[in-house]
């Protein structure tokens, strides 16, 4: 596969993902079709806990695109959540008020911690919330989202700043916190096939709490129906509140997945 780094010698400086990658997102349709083709194993994965989840849409996405996401975890026996804030028309610092609101408002009525799972730009404001809000964040699941190093290596960033009036520079120093190591157990899944955001940008640093999980091949679009990263995010969710374990590739979609040793920073 095509290297995605700027060529700038020493410049530090990543590029968008080759016009190639763009286009083969169309993809994503083939890997909702097969998600529902293989559903019966998918339902083979942990059961949850019934503790809240909380579904963050991607850019310019709205509810309806997590509702397989959230489908899929409440048939396994979690309390799923959409959040409720119409399109995701991004602004880091414009949503945190309402996104705040949204998770204390399951917390709240459930008296449980919340887990997060974010696709793209959702992920980044689940990442923002975990560090705004701790005591009610459980877990965070970030799918294709572009959180680290050079964060305007997208093939959306100019898209981004138009619509949502903010320039990706713009609170460096939220945007370095959001990047850092979370106060909670938190999973980065990630494609070196993703033609939007440049596959190291969604590299968080690996810790006692914190990993990496590639899924060979998927799309940017169709990682939030990916039966491989639904998998993932299940099996990441089941873990006990408080407990963390490195992610078991032996299930029935190991072949999807890299082994862990390729996951690491630029």
């Amino acid at each position: 596969m095509p290297d995605a780094r700027d060529g700038a010698p020493g410049s530090g400086r990543l590029r968008p993902p080759a016009l190639g990658l763009l286009l083969a997102e169309a993809r994503a349709l083939f890997e909702f079709n097969a998600s529902l083709l293989l559903s019966p194993l998918l339902m083979r994965a942990p059961r949850g806990d019934g503790h809240p989840v909380l579904a963050l849409p991607g850019f310019l996405a709205s509810d309806l695109s997590m509702a397989p996401m959230r489908r899929y975890l409440g048939e396994l026996g979690y309390e799923t959540h959409a959040w409720r804030m119409g399109r995701n028309l991004g602004g880091l610092a414009r949503m945190r008020e309402g996104l705040r609101a949204r998770l204390a408002e399951i917390h709240g009525a459930s008296g449980r911690k919340v887990s997060l799972v974010g696709w793209s730009l959702g992920g980044v404001y689940a990442r923002d919330l975990a560090l705004q809000a701790p005591e009610m964040v459980r877990y965070v699941v970030t799918l294709g989202s572009p959180f680290a190093s050079d964060v305007k290596a997208t093939n959306a960033t100019a898209l981004y700043e138009a619509v949502s009036g903010e320039r990706v520079e713009d609170f460096a120093e939220a945007r370095e916190a959001i990047a850092g190591e979370l106060p909670v157990p938190a999973t980065s899944i990630y494609s070196r096939g993703d033609g939007v955001v440049n596959w190291r940008t969604c590299l968080l640093h690996p810790s006692g709490r914190a990993e990496n999980i590639e899924v060979y091949f998927a799309s940017h679009v169709g990682l939030g129906v990916n039966p491989a990263a639904l998998w993932a995010v299940a099996d990441r969710l089941a873990q006990p509140e408080g407990e963390f374990w490195p992610f078991d590739r032996s299930g029935p979609f190991a072949i999807a997945y890299a082994p862990p040793e390729r996951a690491v920073s630029v």
